[in-house]
């Protein structure tokens, strides 16, 4: 089973605000996150986080990582500053910019439709509860957790 989510922006508190998540504190926040997420997500589950993973400092995205479950890939999104490798030293299965598996294109930035091949559909993030030109065909899914009320969804990845 592959799940997927976006934009969780754990320890964020402006997020909050910007995208109008019901929540009174960045405390409150990261305790409802990871509960969805383990309520959804087994130990041995692969997961796809689609960028923003989280701000703040490395020691706070470790402690983040150690309470979710799945083995998690990151695509990097334009928050995630960290380098490849303290990323996977926080625990990261893998990270990338883009990424295809099968029919699907995993990226943080919803990609225009001229980049994708007519049966290709693309995974993405980055707007969280708004619309873009961009997002706004068949073959573009927003994934940002505010969309898909803040738990990981399933999407049969297979070749």
């Amino acid at each position: 089973m592959s799940w997927f989510i976006s934009d969780t922006h754990f320890y964020h508190k402006n997020i909050i605000k910007y995208c109008n998540r019901p929540f009174s504190s960045v405390e409150q926040m990261n305790r409802h996150m990871i509960q969805c997420w383990n309520n959804t997500v087994q130990k041995d589950d692969e997961v796809f986080h689609l960028g923003d993973f989280g701000l703040g400092r490395r020691e706070d995205l470790v402690r983040i990582f150690e309470q979710l479950n799945g083995n998690i890939t990151l695509i990097r999104g334009n928050h995630d500053r960290l380098s490849t490798k303290a990323f996977k030293e926080i625990g990261f299965k893998d990270v990338f910019k883009r990424l295809e598996l099968g029919k699907f294109v995993l990226s943080h930035r919803p990609l225009p439709l001229e980049e994708l091949k007519e049966n290709q559909i693309n995974l993405h993030g980055h707007i969280h509860n708004h619309k873009t030109v961009e997002s706004s065909t068949p073959q573009h899914l927003n994934l940002s957790c505010e969309a898909i009320n803040y738990t990981p969804l399933w999407i049969d990845v297979t070749i």
